[in-house]
């Protein structure tokens, strides 16, 4: 294995990131959800044991579908409180977006150390001490303030009520708590999900790719310094409209939002829950800057979505999108692999096995 093999098999079978079913019984909630559906049949049609980006539900006595999303961004508030919450806030309503849904409100949750403490936000922030020279020593109050600014000012751009949400100066740990939930109303016929449908189907990226937002390589202890994702507001929108748009031809058979792990992610956990791989040519993704074609595969950009078509509906799908001023390409292509396969010029990058070996995994449980 390579060092990018190596950071995104850790962070797709091996972090708790993407396999909280490691550490949290869904199993229960199953049986709670399939008791309460003897009182609300019919209602529940995605839960959160379907490896899906959000859960859908169906309000009673009509045809409306609403759409749910969780997403924490704790440890990226320690450098980048102002970001972190903006893009935990943004990252949930792509998952919403995802489902087939447009967002509507937001619930948040932030808690911290007492407001007169003084916290260290930068690059060092997690040791307390500052060796780098760009860390800023703000009050647990400043912090709080950035936080909800930021995750206020996703919710202009997006046209996001804040209806409520919770708060707390009862932490003791240096790393605070920002969650938000997202709900908004499906405007598909019938719910998005991630799988990938059939060999032959185009993927297709919506959005441009930065260098930032190394969290993957961070959790897998390949780099020393966590460079959480910077916001992007006027691109957050552009992306949410462009996604929409391309659902309302009709044609799109699976659908992704890019968080954690980026590209990799999105293309690797599409093909396993769908049993099929893919074969990806990073050369073809949109770039905001020149990056390595490493970055391009795991960085962790917002602003981004990734779809699948058929490949008579590529031409259609792409003209909607661009018809919203956002940037779309052809990546790639379902296979009927086994595996991921990630190309850049003509040379492979990463080859990611959809069931890595067990002797592999085990190497990597010691990382991070």
């Amino acid at each position: 294995m390579n060092e990018i093999e190596k950071a995104l098999i850790h962070g797709l079978f091996v972090h708790l990131h993407h396999n909280i079913d490691q550490a949290i019984d869904f199993g229960q909630f199953q049986r709670l959800n399939d008791k309460v559906a003897q009182t609300w049949p019919d209602l529940l049609l995605i839960g959160a044991d379907a490896n899906e980006d959000a859960g859908v539900i169906r309000i009673p006595g009509g045809d409306t579908l609403v759409v749910g999303k969780m997403e924490s961004h704790n440890s990226p508030c320690v450098p980048r409180p102002y970001d972190a919450a903006a893009t935990g806030a943004g990252g949930a309503m792509r998952d919403v977006v995802a489902m087939g849904g447009r967002p509507l409100f937001i619930l948040d949750f932030i808690g911290t150390l007492p407001l007169e403490k003084e916290v260290l936000v930068g690059p060092c922030g997690f040791t307390g001490t500052c060796t780098c020279g760009n860390c800023v020593v703000m009050t647990s109050q400043d912090r709080v303030n950035l936080m909800l600014k930021g995750m206020r000012d996703m919710c202009d751009t997006m046209d996001v009520f804040v209806i409520g949400g919770g708060f707390s100066t009862s932490f003791s740990d240096i790393v605070p708590a920002c969650v938000v939930a997202v709900f908004g109303k499906l405007v598909t016929d019938q719910p998005l999900t991630k799988k990938a449908k059939a060999a032959g189907d185009k993927l297709i990226l919506i959005g441009e790719t930065g260098s930032d937002g190394n969290d993957t390589a961070y959790r897998a202890g390949l780099v020393s310094q966590m460079r959480p994702a910077i916001a992007l507001f006027a691109e957050e929108r552009a992306t949410m409209e462009a996604s929409l748009a391309a659902f309302e031809t009709g044609k799109i058979k699976a659908c992704s939002d890019l968080g954690a792990a980026g590209i990799g992610a999105a293309v690797c956990e599409s093909t396993r829950y769908g049993g099929l791989g893919a074969r990806v040519d990073l050369t073809e993704v949109p770039l905001r800057e020149v990056i390595t074609p490493e970055e391009i595969l795991i960085c962790e950009t917002q602003a981004r979505m990734l779809v699948q078509v058929a490949p008579a509906d590529v031409d259609e799908v792409l003209t909607a999108i661009r018809a919203k001023n956002a940037k779309a390409t052809v990546i790639g292509e379902v296979t009927s692999e086994d595996q991921a396969v990630f190309t850049y010029q003509g040379q492979t990058i990463a080859t990611i096995p959809s069931h890595p070996a067990p002797e592999v995994l085990a190497e990597l449980r010691h990382l991070g």
